[in-house]
């Protein structure tokens, strides 16, 4: 079994509150209400100020209804509730899954006496599966009843579905003498890929930002940590990001170019990559948390294509498995990643700090056995040049194990 995940980022003196109601301005509900299996699977989060609120969602074209409706919510001006559920993703459920989506917003609307345009809906679980709407109301009515400060820790579980541990990130900071608390919980585990990545994110903030600043500090955020990521290849029908911001720390509107902006902006990325880094670090059957890095490109989206051929390649990630260098397969992984130019001879590479690829040829008298061992370890590097130009970037990815084909194998039964 895995240990809770939570990270502290550049936390300020003091025990740091990893729940997303730390910021304030905002109370949490959970409830149990048989969606999956055991546990949590329905979780509320209400702003008690008019908020505001941005969003990234699935690039696949097949997506589920909440994303379908949330991204039509996302135009409203203010936001007041996110609800989401785990356990069912109401994904090609066709109109009858819409209108449970709609149904959903509209009773919390009517709770919390509030436009139905100003709830988020989220759902992740089994595809092509109606909500039970029966639980889900009971639920609804569970959660809300619940609302309170105390709580927001619980929103991590509820939301996980193949997850073996909660993910949670926070960060205080200090914006024009204001303190300011950015915190977010994660869930995902499998079906992890870039262009947003598949997963759902709740990131709450009490800063005072325009709802543009704040869909600018998102994008910004979302491209630098989970448009890094990458499990199996595999984008879901149900990625949904959301970053919401209550403005109860008070002070002037955020905006770029406002002497704090960057400061903020800073401070959101930093929780992001934390809870990227907890997905990665989580995905499904994994045991190794690796950063494939690649410079010397002409432009970041050469450097990317390699770092993904190399990260998202099985017999890479295999071997990452059983700690094996063969760096034949990595070598192989950047030639056909399609970069324009790649000469084979502007090829290197270093695993753990250790050269063992130089010119596209293996380092001579390189210790196999010492870069055996760096891979046994839970976390190291993968480093890539290829070539000369001023580009560098890097992504997260894990290894396939056993575990991974019983956990999906396995997944409905």
């Amino acid at each position: 079994m895995k240990n809770e995940e939570q990270t502290g980022v550049a936390k300020s003196s003091g025990k740091q509150d990893f729940s997303v109601a730390a910021p304030r301005g905002f109370l949490t509900g959970t409830a149990s209400c048989g969606l999956k299996k055991s546990g949590e699977d329905l979780a509320i989060v209400f702003s008690e100020y008019p908020a505001v609120a941005a969003a990234v969602f699935t690039t696949n074209l097949v997506q589920a209804a909440p994303v379908v409706l949330s991204k039509a919510h996302l135009k409203a001006g203010v936001h007041r509730v996110f609800v989401v559920n785990s356990g069912c993703a109401n994904a090609c459920t066709g109109e009858p899954g819409m209108e449970d989506a709609r149904q959903t917003a509209r009773i919390v609307a009517e709770y919390f006496h509030c436009d139905e345009r100003e709830v988020l809906v989220a759902s992740t679980g089994v595809i092509g599966v109606r909500l039970d709407m029966n639980k889900l109301v009971s639920g609804l009515r569970t959660a809300t009843a619940a609302l309170s400060r105390e709580n927001g820790r619980q929103v991590a579980e509820a939301i996980m579905t193949t997850d073996t541990r909660p993910k949670r990130a926070a960060k205080t900071i200090r914006l024009g003498g204001k303190r300011v608390t950015i915190a977010g919980v994660a869930k995902g585990a499998g079906m992890i890929h870039p262009n947003m990545a598949t997963m759902l994110s709740l990131v709450t903030t009490d800063a005072a930002i325009s709802k543009a600043a704040l869909q600018r500090a998102l994008n910004r955020a979302v491209n630098l940590s989970f448009n890094r990521v990458t499990i199996d290849g595999d984008t879901s029908t149900n990625d949904s990001c959301v970053l919401i911001a209550s403005g109860a720390a008070g002070g002037p509107v955020l905006q770029p170019g406002h002497a704090d902006w960057s400061e903020f902006a800073l401070g959101v990325e930093r929780v992001f990559v934390e809870l990227a880094r907890a997905i990665v670090r989580d995905g499904e059957g994994a045991t190794k948390l690796v950063t494939v890095s690649v410079t010397g490109g002409d432009s970041e989206d050469a450097c990317l294509r390699a770092a993904y051929a190399v990260a998202e390649s099985p017999l890479v990630k295999t071997a990452l498995f059983a700690s094996d260098p063969n760096w034949g397969r990595i070598l192989a992984a950047v030639g056909r990643s399609g970069v324009s130019g790649l000469r084979i001879s502007d090829i290197h590479i270093s695993i753990g700090g250790v050269p063992i690829v130089a010119a596209g040829e293996p380092v001579p008298g390189y210790d196999e056995a010492a870069v055996a061992e760096v891979m046994r370890g839970a976390e190291y590097e993968i480093a890539i040049g290829i070539g000369a130009g001023p580009a560098r970037t890097a992504v997260l990815t894990c290894d396939f194990s056993f575990d991974y084909v019983k956990i999906n194998a396995e997944y409905r039964s």
